[in-house]
């Protein structure tokens, strides 16, 4: 006498697969939202950290210089001696940063000096690299009244 023996195949059925995956779906639409915002708000605190150090770096300048860098200069005299006029007096041979920051989308800082409304002026034109914007988009001067509480 054969003896067929059907034992059960280990494996999953396609709803179980299905509802796992269906799961898996909610939970990154739950999970997903807050992640992005706590990323977007760690590049906002980037920016303001990079803001601070770089006004700290303009301060000594100015100390060492009796002026700030020019618009034409830029932050670049930061880290190089600029070689065009007004050149610096007093210069310090190892400069005031060791790099100009990027910011947080990969572009470099704009700086005016004098700025519209104060000697100089920082900022940086958000995710998009556009002046104006919302949200990512936004851009953010060293001015802004959220920087000047962080």
């Amino acid at each position: 006498m054969n003896r067929n023996i059907q034992r059960g195949q280990g494996g999953f059925s396609l709803i179980e697969i299905m509802v796992v995956v269906i799961i898996i779906g909610l939970l990154a639409s739950i999970v997903a939202p807050a992640v992005l915002d706590r990323a977007d708000e760690a590049r906002i605190q980037k920016v303001h950290a990079d803001f601070k150090a770089i006004q700290t770096a303009l301060k000594l300048y100015r100390i060492d210089n009796y002026t700030y860098p020019t618009t034409e200069q830029g932050l670049e005299a930061l880290v190089n001696k600029p070689t065009m006029a007004p050149e610096p007096r007093n210069w310090k041979q190892s400069g005031y940063l060791d790099e100009l920051p990027q910011d947080p989308w990969g572009s470099p800082y704009q700086y005016l000096s004098p700025g519209e409304t104060r000697e100089y002026d920082i900022y940086t034109l958000g995710a998009d690299g556009i002046s104006g914007g919302e949200d990512q988009n936004a851009d953010i001067s060293v001015w802004d009244e959220s920087a000047q509480g962080n």
